[in-house]
C-alpha cells in the first residue's frame, strides 16, 4: 500500500484530490495539511512514501518545505501540483529532490501514474513540461522586474520574502515596524512591477525569478 500525504491550503482541492486517490486499491491518504509548516511537520512524524504538494501555500511554500524535508533527511518523494509549470521552477524543484511535477488540472489517471512513480523513487515530469528543464541546473536570476521595468528596492526584497512564506499583511507589518496600509502598498507595488494579477501569481513570478530565498 502506498501512503500518501497531501498538502494544499484549498479545501476542495484536497477533497479532489484525496477522493481521486481512494478509488485505487494501492493508495492510501493519511494525512493532510493546510500548509507548508504544518506538511514538513507531519511527513515527519508520519512519515508516508509521497508527499503531494502545492507551490503557492501559506507559511513555507512547496519548494521551501521540499528544501526542509531534504535538510532533515526525510525518505518521502515529493510530487508538486501546481497551477504553474515554468521551465524554472520546475529546475528548483528538481534541485530540491522533488519527484513528480504535474499541473494542477491534473487531478486524474495521471496524478496516480506519478504517484505510483515517486513511491518507487522514479521521476515523473508531465507532457507539458518541457524535456530541457532535466539537462539545465536550477536557475536564480537577479532581481529584475517581470516586465524589464528596474530592481525591486531592499525593503520590496523583505516583504516579498515574507509573502511567499506565507504572512499575512499584519504580521508583515508588526514584523518590520510599518503600518499594514503601507504593507498593502508595498504589496499592490511589487504585484504591479512583476506583472501578478494575484498572490499566487506573484509567489510564483517571485519563485521563478529566485526573488524569494528557498532556504527558510
Amino acid at each position: 500500500m502506498i501512503r500518501v500525504f497531501i498538502a494544499d491550503d484549498h479545501h476542495l482541492v484536497r477533497e479532489g484530490i484525496r477522493a481521486l486517490l481512494e478509488k485505487a486499491s494501492d493508495i492510501e491518504v493519511v494525512g493532510e495539511a493546510v500548509d507548508g509548516q504544518e506538511a514538513v511537520d507531519l511527513v515527519q512524524k508520519l512519515m508516508p512514501d509521497v508527499l503531494l504538494m502545492d507551490i503557492a501555500m501559506p507559511q513555507l511554500n512547496g519548494i521551501q518545505a521540499a528544501a526542509k524535508l531534504r535538510d532533515v533527511g526525510s525518505r518521502t518523494s515529493i510530487v508538486i501540483l501546481s497551477m504553474y509549470s515554468d521551465d524554472i521552477l520546475v529546475r528548483q524543484a528538481l534541485h530540491y529532490g522533488v519527484k513528480g511535477f504535474l499541473p494542477k488540472g491534473s487531478v486524474s489517471e495521471e496524478l496516480l501514474f506519478a504517484v505510483r512513480a515517486a513511491s518507487r523513487g522514479a521521476l515523473y515530469l508531465s507532457p507539458v513540461i518541457s524535456p530541457s528543464v532535466l539537462a539545465d541546473p536550477p536557475i536564480q536570476t537577479s532581481a529584475k522586474t517581470a516586465n524589464g521595468g528596474g530592481a525591486l528596492t531592499l525593503r520590496e526584497h523583505e516583504i516579498l520574502r515574507l509573502i511567499g512564506m506565507g504572512q499575512t499583511n499584519s504580521h508583515i507589518a508588526k514584523t518590520i515596524g510599518i503600518s499594514i496600509k503601507t504593507v498593502e502598498r508595498h504589496r499592490t507595488n511589487l504585484m504591479q512591477k512583476l506583472n501578478a494579477h494575484n498572490l499566487a501569481e506573484l509567489i510564483r513570478i517571485a519563485l521563478s525569478q529566485g526573488l524569494i530565498p528557498l532556504d527558510p
